[in-house]
């Protein structure tokens, strides 16, 4: 038998991967649900924290309950408004990026690394089923992330508990 020659192995190799696109362009284009179901990730560090408020309500208490404790709101990413902006659709997805310069400097001066997870960051997402959440990094994580002395912002846990409650 006859081996093949390098360029019709690459053409094979070629057809076979577009075929697979092809395929999963179709299956996407068929079924709608399959781009609003999102793909199992390692969690690894993440809290997650239900909410009894719809996501509008529950930024807008989030963002209050920071403003009253003189927490510095750096922005707010409604990524679900980007996503239409775009012509795509997502359930109601919003982060909040936030922080105090003045607990968080010393710390990532120590600590430089600690500026990739710097200002902290809370997810407030609806999932399919319409419950609302809020994600954020749990400070153990941040601690054995970043190789601290001690867990860092301790309070976190208690201000996203009176957003969601």
């Amino acid at each position: 038998m006859k081996a093949a020659s390098p360029n019709k192995l690459l053409f094979i190799g070629i057809s076979i991967c577009l075929s697979i696109f092809l395929e999963v362009q179709v299956a996407l284009r068929g079924n709608p649900s399959s781009e609003a179901s999102p793909i199992p990730m390692d969690t690894k560090g993440i809290v997650d924290v239900r909410s009894k408020y719809s996501a509008v309500e529950t930024v807008a208490r989030l963002e209050s309950i920071l403003k009253a404790k003189g927490i510095k709101i750096f922005a707010i990413v409604d990524q679900a408004a980007e996503a239409k902006a775009v012509g795509l659709t997502m359930w109601p997805t919003v982060l909040l990026i936030f922080g105090d310069p003045k607990a968080g400097t010393p710390l990532m001066n120590r600590y430089p690394s600690l500026a990739l997870d710097l200002p902290l960051k809370v997810l407030v997402r609806e999932s399919e089923d319409g419950a609302v959440w809020l994600s954020y990094n749990s400070p153990e994580f941040l601690q054995e992330r970043h190789r601290l002395n001690a867990p860092p912002f301790g309070g976190l846990a208690n201000l996203i508990a009176a957003a969601a409650q």
